[in-house]
């Protein structure tokens, strides 16, 4: 449709063209929702100026309203006040709501009663934390917009598969990383799990794998699991030994090679003069950070002659480490 020769779309046509947008990005919203074409120009200014009343930075809002312009096609005080309000009430700071409206501004066009309540049902039934909620909703806007029925029901129903069915497990994990629930079963979840099983992980440890790192079920099997692992293979570590490193820290599975894996065993065997036979035996050795503690305590422990075992460097306090190895100037 040709905005520009629309006379019924003239005023809220003058209403964008006075905010910024070109006749392209008129023409998509137009597209997007039919319903634009009969709002005037006082409702888009009246929705316009609340949502930047609510937090949302004026630079910002171009880019919310071209997302879902439907939002200056609703009515104020019967759609949005009502959701924003509710939203509030689900967050802690002020600007948590306005940050998950400009992330994902269709998540005021949805119903109070008939899609935020019976989402927060779903979760509390689960087990998730009443304090949690909130954070979940705010932390990812989207799960508004999922189907509790055919999407977030097969995700707690693929978690109860790994085991996990012990009252509030499952809460806990969609309360720790939300996103698992935006992924396809049957494409990511599943296939990453199978993998898993594959190189050793046990159905607890897959357990493990899925209350404290649930990031890691989400990640692509092919482009970055599998890849991380034949690294591990080059690196010289064998079968067991990649079993052991992945169950004793799974994020090893889905860190960055060129900078996080990489990095730390060239300084494990170039620097510290290590074998990597000892990470295996110690895997929280790639949670460390290099600069701020590997560097640092191995510089330390050298000046002052002192061999250790990774486990005995690494796996205590700052403060410990001082007391352990005598160590209070360096850290002056």
């Amino acid at each position: 449709m040709d905005v520009a020769n629309n006379q019924n779309s003239s005023s809220i046509m003058w209403f964008f063209r006075d905010k910024g947008f070109d006749d392209k990005s008129i023409n998509e919203m137009f597209k997007k929702c039919k319903r634009l074409q009969g709002v005037q120009k006082e409702r888009a200014s009246e929705n316009w100026s609340y949502l930047k009343s609510i937090g949302i930075q004026e630079r910002k809002l171009p880019s919310v309203v071209s997302r879902c312009p439907k939002i200056l096609a609703l009515g104020l005080n019967e759609k949005l006040v009502p959701m924003v309000e509710c939203l509030a009430t689900l967050g802690t700071k002020r600007h948590e709501v306005a940050s998950a409206i400009a992330r994902f501004p269709h998540i005021i066009s949805h119903s109070v009663e008939e899609k935020l309540c019976p989402l927060l049902a779903f979760f509390q039934a689960l087990g998730v934390p009443e304090k949690q909620l909130g954070k979940m909703i705010l932390l990812n806007p989207r799960l508004i917009s999922y189907s509790i029925e055919s999407k977030l029901t097969e995700i707690v129903d693929f978690l109860a598969t790994l085991g996990l069915t012990r009252e509030g497990m499952i809460g806990k994990i969609l309360a720790k990383y939300p996103f698992i629930m935006g992924y396809s079963v049957e494409k990511r979840l599943h296939p990453t799990s199978e993998f898993l099983k594959s190189v050793g992980l046990s159905e607890r440890d897959l357990q493990t794998v899925a209350m404290n790192f649930p990031e890691v079920l989400c990640r692509d099997v092919s482009k970055i699991l599998r890849t991380n692992f034949a690294y591990l293979k080059r690196c010289g570590f064998g079968d067991r030994q990649i079993t052991a490193l992945v169950t004793g820290y799974p994020p090893i599975l889905i860190k960055s090679i060129k900078h996080s894996l990489e990095p730390r065993i060239r300084f494990l065997v170039e620097v510290m003069g290590r074998q990597i036979d000892e990470a295996a035996n110690y895997p929280d050795f790639f949670r460390h950070g290099l600069k701020k503690r590997l560097e640092l305590r191995h510089r330390l422990l050298k000046e002052k002659n002192v061999r250790c075992s990774l486990s005995e460097m690494l796996d205590c306090s700052q403060k410990r480490f001082q007391l352990k190895f005598g160590l209070f100037k360096g850290f002056a």
